[in-house]
């Protein structure tokens, strides 16, 4: 694995490795610590978007391993305009280990990784967030073990979160529902991506506009904000058109009797997500966010050759 960029790009079995690796990191930081598996690495943190999850996460993994992190802000960069990704890219590889980014733009991800000559992790694009993908996926193994047949349902944007979760239900032959509103559909080629794999893991993919059939069944419902980072400007429509899409008590009583709710965080509480189901019996979104340390300090054993 030389990069870390979407869930697609790996194989089934590799997607299972590292969720087996991030299982034994987990177990050994809580017994007795991690050793130094990373000694003398540095990641490069960049970002254009804010974060709480992705920076602490990536930061802590790097220190409990070993290693350190250097996170460099929008202002310091300016990637793509201050300074071309080429030769950020270029740069950074003579300074750093490994680099992760967090951007609006996919597109600069893959030039990113085009140039560099270090591993470069996907922290979040418009497209995907893969990272993310792997603490959901982590979390899911948790509660249901390696099951295939699961039934995972997103309600609500056909957003970044929902194609790397759809993509990572296909490698790992769970069913994956998504229930949104007209207009607010997963990208046409990650659905075409999704559908290529589960031609060899017997998954299935559906596609609805009714949040109540999408969550009959459902060992999983998974929710995230109506409004992503970037689309501020769209809010007040997306305000209109969402709230048949929230996940509160009376959609959670239509799914299986032990379904676990899911949502990437942060979460605008009582719009997409009602307190009482955020911080109830079901809710698993805290532990979901903790486990994003340990999926991604797999991914950066397997990018540093930690076997």
């Amino acid at each position: 694995m030389k990069n870390f960029l979407a869930v697609s790009d790996l194989s089934s079995e590799e997607v299972q490795d590292l969720l087996d690796l991030a299982f034994k990191l987990k177990e050994e930081y809580f017994k007795k610590g991690n050793p130094p598996y990373f000694k003398g690495k540095v990641l490069g943190m960049i970002f254009q978007k804010p974060s709480l999850r992705t920076r602490v996460s990536f930061d802590m993994a790097m220190r409990h391993c070993g290693g350190d992190a250097l996170y460099l802000s929008p202002n310091e960069i300016g990637l793509g305009k201050r300074e071309a990704i080429s030769d950020i890219a270029r740069v950074l590889s003579g300074y750093v280990q490994a680099l992760m980014a967090r951007v609006f733009d996919h597109a600069h991800i893959l030039e990113l990784a085009k140039w560099s000559e270090i591993p470069v992790i996907n922290g979040l694009s418009d497209y995907n967030h893969p990272c993310q993908a792997m603490a959901d996926a982590l979390t899911i193994q948790e509660k249901f073990g390696r099951a295939k047949g699961l039934n995972v349902t997103f309600v609500g944007d056909g957003n970044n979160v929902a194609v790397s979760l759809m993509h990572i239900c296909a490698k790992l032959g769970w069913n994956f529902t998504i229930a949104n509103p007209e207009g607010y559909d997963l990208a046409p080629r990650a659905v075409e991506m999704a559908k290529e794999i589960i031609n060899e893991t017997g998954s299935q993919l559906t596609f609805l506009r009714d949040p109540h059939e999408a969550v009959q069944g459902a060992h999983v419902i998974y929710t995230d904000t109506w409004t992503s980072m970037g689309q501020e400007e769209e809010a007040a429509r997306r305000e209109k058109v969402f709230p048949p899409y929230q996940v509160n008590a009376q959609l959670v009583s239509e799914a299986d009797k032990d379904v676990i709710v899911m949502h990437c965080l942060p979460a605008h509480r009582n719009q997409e997500l009602t307190d009482d189901v955020a911080d109830g019996p079901h809710s698993v979104i805290f532990p979901q966010a903790h486990n994003r340390l340990h999926a991604q300090k797999a991914i950066l054993a397997r990018l540093f050759g930690v076997r």
